[in-house]
């Protein structure tokens, strides 16, 4: 047989288009002329992020109004477990892409309330992660890690050890379908670049 490109190969072109295509929303944001103004089309905002979980565990990430909320406004369980996400960030920088069907998000149905989402670590595609109810020792943890502006950690918590990376995330909305989180680290103190992306196609 030749080595035609197969429709295997075709959809993985168009989802990499598609993906690429999102991602530029960030790094070109479209600007609407108006009256001799520029106005970004970006919406910026700030929240508390946590990543973490138990040693033996799996990953999950927690957005938060701020520190000290107890309604939290977005809980993920991640893919990967928190030692292989550590390894990770050793390098200095994390991107994780997550992926859904566009057809999940409707009027009213928001993007982060989508339940299931295809990963992407690094640019290796992992697994999936969920939405989910926090739990009470979800809830209990990130209690224990109220005093905790930014930094890196772990804490004891019924004689197991939870590791966290916890600190302001800047909120970005480029439109209704792409949506990204991005680890501010004010003092450099951390030395991390992270970046969560959220993306409906």
């Amino acid at each position: 047989m030749g080595g035609g490109v197969t429709t295997v190969d075709c959809e993985k072109q168009v989802r990499s288009w598609r993906l690429l295509r999102s991602l530029m929303q960030f790094l070109i944001p479209t600007c609407i002329i108006q009256q001799q103004r520029v106005t970004p089309c970006l919406q910026n905002t700030t929240i508390t992020g946590t990543i973490f979980g138990f040693r033996r565990g799996k990953v999950s990430f927690c957005i938060q109004p701020n520190a000290n909320s107890t309604d939290p406004i977005l809980l993920l369980e991640l893919a990967l477990p928190i030692t292989i996400l550590a390894k990770e960030m050793r390098g200095g920088t994390l991107r994780i892409a997550l992926e859904s069907d566009a057809r999940c998000c409707s009027s009213d149905r928001t993007l982060l309330s989508t339940p299931l989402w295809t990963m992407y670590c690094n640019g290796r595609k992992v697994g999936h992660a969920v939405k989910r109810t926090p739990s009470n020792s979800d809830l209990e943890a990130l209690r224990l890690m109220c005093s905790v502006v930014v930094g890196t950690g772990v804490i004891n918590y019924n004689n197991q050890v939870i590791m966290y990376l916890r600190g302001k995330f800047q909120r970005v909305r480029a439109s209704s379908n792409v949506e990204s989180f991005h680890f501010i680290d004010p003092d450099g103190d951390i030395h991390q670049e992270l970046s969560i992306f959220f993306l409906a196609f």
